[in-house]
Parts: C-alpha cells; sequence; structure tokens
C-alpha cells in the first residue's frame, strides 16, 4: 500500500498555531498542561481534564504504538483513489492516542508495532501520519 493520500485543508485557530507550525517543520508540538501535566490531543488552548487555560506547548517525540488499526479497501471523497489504506489509532509514547493513517510499506504492520511521525505536507495543509518504525517492517 503506497497510494498517496490526500492531505486536507483545515481551519486553524490562531491559538494553535504552535502546532501548526510544529507540523511544517517535521515535528508533533502538543499542549500540555501545566496543572495536572495531561498530554492534550486534539490540540486545544484549554486541558479538557482540569480544564486549566496554564498549557505549555511541547515538542513530542513523534513516536509511538499501534493500539489499533485496519485497512480501508473503499474509500470515499478525496480518499476515493487512495485505496486500500491504513486508518490506525496511535498511542504516542507520552500517552494521547491519535486517529492517523499508517503511510510507507506496511508489511507487518500489526497491534504494538512501533511507528514514528511521518508529516505529510500540501502547500498550507500538513497532516500528522506514521511510518513504522525501523526494525518493524516484515517481508
Amino acid at each position: 500500500m503506497t497510494a498517496e493520500l490526500p492531505v486536507l485543508e483545515v481551519d486553524r485557530a490562531p491559538e494553535l498555531a504552535p502546532y501548526w507550525e510544529g507540523l511544517h517543520a517535521g515535528e508533533l508540538v502538543l499542549p500540555v498542561c501545566e496543572e495536572c501535566g495531561l498530554v492534550i490531543w486534539i490540540p486545544r488552548a484549554a486541558c479538557p481534564a482540569c480544564m486549566s487555560a496554564d498549557v505549555a506547548w511541547q515538542k513530542q517525540s513523534g513516536e509511538g504504538t499501534v493500539y489499533s488499526f485496519t485497512i480501508n479497501h473503499r474509500g470515499r471523497g478525496a480518499f476515493a483513489s487512495a485505496s486500500p489504506y491504513v486508518i490506525a489509532y496511535v498511542e504516542l509514547n507520552e500517552g494521547p492516542r491519535l486517529l492517523t493513517n499508517i503511510v510507507g510499506p506496511v508489511e507487518g504492520l500489526a497491534v504494538g508495532s512501533r511507528v514514528r511521525l511521518a508529516v505529510e505536507i500540501d502547500g498550507e495543509a500538513a497532516q500528522p501520519r506514521f511510518a513504522l518504525a525501523e526494525g518493524e517492517r516484515r517481508e
């Protein structure tokens, strides 16, 4: 599975600028609550756990583990020509689980596979996607 996935343009709230700037630099920058320590996904200006607005934007490792995945054979809309493609929940080393895509060679992909950030950029649009980490690919 190596079809190119579309990179969709999304609305960008000004308070989320560190997240978008990080993606364009190839990094995953997320808000971390200064009150309770929660690494926040989906990025926002306040903590969903304790409601504190005291958050600091921090670069994350960009590494994680596949928590769950499926191979979609019938994409719709912008994804129709990209089928088949992998949709996955990736649990970051820092804790949050992201709904994302696994890109690149996926032979050997399994629940528990280690993955690394693979940002895809198209103009101003950017998407955090993941690829199998070195040593995780099996022929």
